[in-house]
C-alpha cells in the first residue's frame, strides 16, 4: 500500500470539505474552524505576500510525502527561527477529540529542512483554498511567512507554526509517550503511527537528517513487530 493510500485522505475530499461536512455529524463543530473565518485568515496571509512574488509552500511534514498540491516545481529548503516536533494535538486528521494524536508542528528556535513547493500563478487561489482546508481545519496552527534558503537562493514560504494559546499545544512530550499516543490514534486522515512512520521515510528519501523522528519511528515499528509476533500476525 502506498504512502497516499494510507493517509485516507485525497485531493477531491478536500475540494469538496467533505472532511467538515464528517466532523460536523460527528457533533464536533465546536473544534474547527469556520468556513468564513478560515476564508479571513487565508485573505490575511496574502495581504502580507510581497508584490510580484511567486507563492511557494515550505512542507515539514506530511507536505513532503503526499503534497496534494499542484505545483511548478519543489526544491529543498531550509528554515531558520523554527524547528519540527510533535507539538500538536490532533482531534480531526490523526486523532478524535475522545483520543487526540499527534501531528508535527514548527515551534520557536533552531531551524529546519523541508521541501519548498512554488504554485502555479494560475491557480493559487484554488491550492490555496485546498491546503487551508487541510492544515486550518482544526484551529491549531498560525499560517506565517518565512524565508526559505534553496538551492537557487532565498525564496518566501508559507508555513505553519503552532499556536501556543491553544489547547493544541502539547508542549516538550518524552519520546516515549509519543509513541503510546501515536500506536493508539486515528482520525479522518488515518493513523497517528502511519503518519510519523511515513514522514520518517520521506525525510530520508529526501536526505533530510531528523534523528528524532528516525527514532520515534523505529520505536513503533519495534513496537507493532512485538504485537504481531505476540499474536503470531505476519509482520508487514
Amino acid at each position: 500500500m502506498s504512502a497516499f493510500e494510507k493517509t485516507k485522505i485525497k485531493r477531491d475530499m478536500l475540494e469538496q470539505d467533505t472532511v467538515r461536512q464528517a466532523v460536523e455529524r460527528s457533533g464536533h463543530r465546536s473544534i474547527m474552524m469556520s468556513e468564513a473565518d478560515l476564508l479571513r485568515s487565508l485573505d490575511s496571509i496574502l495581504q502580507k505576500k510581497s508584490e510580484n512574488r511567486s507563492i511557494w509552500i515550505f512542507g515539514y511534514g506530511s507536505l513532503i510525502w503526499n503534497p496534494m498540491l499542484n505545483f511548478v516545481t519543489k526544491q529543498p529548503a531550509r528554515i531558520h527561527g523554527y524547528h519540527r516536533g510533535f507539538y500538536c494535538w490532533s482531534r480531526i486528521n490523526r486523532g478524535s477529540p475522545e483520543s487526540p494524536g499527534l501531528v508535527l508542528a514548527l515551534d520557536r528556535g533552531g531551524s529546519c529542512r523541508g521541501l519548498a513547493y512554488q504554485l502555479s500563478p494560475k491557480s493559487i487561489e484554488k491550492e490555496l483554498l485546498i491546503l487551508w482546508r487541510r492544515e486550518m481545519l482544526g484551529k491549531v496552527y498560525v499560517p506565517t511567512w518565512v524565508r526559505a534558503k534553496t538551492e537557487e537562493g532565498y525564496v518566501d514560504a508559507i508555513t505553519f507554526v503552532i499556536d501556543r494559546s491553544t489547547l493544541a499545544y502539547t508542549g516538550k512530550l518524552d519520546e516515549d509517550r509519543i509513541v503510546s499516543i501515536a500506536l493508539g490514534a486515528s482520525g479522518h486522515y488515518g493513523s497517528c503511527s502511519d503518519y510519523l512512520i511515513e514522514t520518517a521515510k520521506s525525510l530520508r528519501y529526501e536526505g533530510i537528517q531528523d534523528e528524532k523522528i528516525f527514532r520515534l519511528a523505529d520505536k513503533i515499528l519495534t513496537r507493532k513487530r512485538h504485537f504481531s509476533d505476540a499474536n503470531n500476525e505476519p509482520t508487514k
